[in-house]
């Protein structure tokens, strides 16, 4: 299976820039009235080897240009400089820096009034902007984690990109053909991961609340459906009734995690408290490290790891929400590294941690024979189960795994 939205030919493309253009990624870079920017291609370098590590353990073949741009060619994005390319961000100037702020949710925005102290009709980020611009970093970046809003100063990321710890009984090393996966994402980046994990063989449950499904269902469908038309849809009450989610969740080989910060905790839904098969992976996407509890999105965590292009007049956001399937990228890939090595493990992914590291790849500049061209639209996607189509064949598989000792 194979989990692309574009084919590249590798041997007729040959430099990080060429690619960088060709993909469409330099379309999603820089000031939207300026040229398109190269600075960022060396990033690829790793990401290829990312994709290329995925493919020689799973065999899906993975071209990661095309999995970074697919939603901006979904959706016929292009660039803005300051503003995302999907238009939930801004990177705006403090009296001693950079930050970004990110307002995708209507209850970010609802807060608005909260963070500039004072009630007011029109524009918020004209608000924030006046706002920000008579204050420090350390005091936006303050004031937002109070109001938890998703938010971060250029370049603050230190954090590792993965961390692993022990989380239970290993067992033999295995690959992901038959192994079930509870995957409890949302959005780009988590589920992205799932996709890949489904394509090698694995059965990825997705589950979603019926009160808060997942923010891509209610949009744009078309990239829901792209990220999980091959997982079951599994519909479960994340307040009332915990015993169908834990007894999912006490089965899953795999578990991704993507809520907020310690929100499953919180319900006693842990690798602690929740006991799995021999060898069980728990990952968890978290959007800085998870002493902060900080949230984070695609566009402002990359902000915070420093993965900017730039311009003229400073910086602006690299690609659409780049952290987003970067982290999805690698978190497929200390998945399946993990199972090799006979699991029994937690991963934490930090989405700013992973943009930090990709960061660190040396700038580049433009070739005179580059060309920026839009990111391709990918293939149509087969639709998407409708939320809950499968929670009676999810069940019935939940429980034949969990009596399967008996």
């Amino acid at each position: 299976m194979t989990v692309q939205s574009q084919v590249v030919d590798h041997g007729a493309v040959t430099s990080p820039q060429a690619r960088w253009g060709g993909s469409g990624l330099a379309e999603l870079t820089g000031l939207a009235d300026g040229p398109a920017d190269f600075s960022r291609a060396g990033i690829l370098t790793r990401a290829d080897d990312v994709a290329r590590d995925i493919s020689r353990l799973t065999g899906v073949r993975i071209d990661a240009p095309s999995v970074m741009t697919e939603r901006a060619g979904l959706l016929g994005l292009s660039r803005g400089g300051r503003v995302s390319a999907g238009g939930a961000s801004r990177l705006l100037p403090c009296s001693d820096g950079w930050w970004a702020l990110t307002l995708s949710r209507s209850d970010d925005v609802a807060a608005v009034p909260a963070l500039v102290g004072e009630d007011f009709d029109g524009d918020p980020w004209q608000m924030v902007r006046k706002w920000a611009a008579q204050r420090s970093t350390a005091e936006v970046i303050e004031r937002s984690c109070l109001l938890d809003l998703p938010a971060a100063i250029l370049a603050e990321a230190t954090s590792a990109a993965l961390t692993r710890s022990t989380a239970g009984p290993s067992a033999a090393p295995r690959a992901l053909t038959g192994l079930l996966v509870a995957d409890l994402t949302s959005m780009w980046a988590g589920p992205l991961c799932g996709r890949i994990l489904a394509s090698a063989g694995a059965v990825v449950v997705k589950v979603e609340s019926p009160s808060r499904p997942d923010g891509t269902r209610t949009g744009e469908r078309a990239f829901f459906d792209l990220i999980n038309h091959q997982k079951l849809s599994y519909a479960v009450d994340f307040t009332h009734d915990l015993a169908p989610l834990r007894n999912l969740l006490g089965a899953a080989d795999v578990v991704l995690e993507g809520s907020r910060p310690r929100a499953l905790g919180r319900r006693g839904l842990s690798p602690e408290t929740v006991p799995g098969p021999a060898g069980r992976v728990w990952l968890r996407f978290i959007g800085h490290d998870e002493a902060s509890g900080r949230v984070a999105f695609g566009d402002d965590a990359a902000v915070a790891g420093g993965l900017v292009g730039s311009s003229v007049s400073g910086p602006v956001f690299c690609g659409d929400a780049v952290a987003d399937p970067l982290s999805g990228l690698e978190a497929a890939l200390a998945v399946i590294e993990s199972l090799g090595l006979g699991g029994g493990t937690l991963v934490e992914v930090s989405m700013a941690g992973v943009a930090a590291t990709y960061a660190a790849a040396p700038t580049l500049s433009s070739e005179s024979s580059t060309i920026a061209r839009p990111p391709a639209r990918p293939a149509s996607a087969p639709r998407a189960p409708e939320l809950g189509a499968h929670n009676a064949d999810v069940e019935r598989l939940v429980a034949e795994k969990l009596c399967s000792p008996c």
